[in-house]
């Protein structure tokens, strides 16, 4: 028998604490914090999708991974 696993609600909150943190070093050293450069526009925005993307998933837990 398989069950679904579910996250609970610290496990939750502990996810989005790792994401804003590693969300917030990444802008800092490669995106929008670094000024007003084509690079850091371009990183900013990359990076900017890619947490989106993940914070979708962290309160929706979908993972985008197994659909099919």
């Amino acid at each position: 028998m398989s069950q679904d696993r579910r996250q609970g609600l610290l496990e939750g909150l502990l996810e989005m604490f790792l994401l804003k943190g590693a969300f917030d070093w990444l802008e800092n050293r490669f995106g929008f914090g670094r000024g007003c450069s084509c690079t850091g526009v371009i990183f900013g925005i990359i990076i900017l999708c890619i947490a989106l993307f993940l914070f979708c998933n962290i309160v929706t837990g979908t993972n985008f991974g197994k659909l099919y």
